[in-house]
């Protein structure tokens, strides 16, 4: 009983480290690759959500597309795209 309680808990942690090890690789290897895909979707995407931009962030190393708020309103994040 006790085994496999340790077991279970122990196959967990495993589990979440795996999964936050894998969320901090980056899904692009260079800011060129994720900037052309940021303007790609952009592109393909503005006929559903209207204008979309995409700016680089140094600091977080990615691309964000996002729509601009109107009238002071805060903008909306559509997609990063981490490198």
């Amino acid at each position: 009983m006790r085994i496999t309680l340790i077991l279970s808990v122990l196959f967990l942690l495993g589990a979440i480290l795996t999964l936050e090890v894998y969320r901090f690789f980056p899904d692009y290897k260079s800011a060129f690759e994720a900037d052309q895909q940021c303007h790609y979707e952009a592109l393909s995407l503005f006929e559903v959500e209207g204008t979309l931009e995409c700016d680089h962030d140094l600091e977080t190393r990615q691309w964000i597309l996002f729509s601009a708020g109107k009238n002071n309103e805060k903008a909306t994040v559509f997609k990063r795209f981490r490198y």
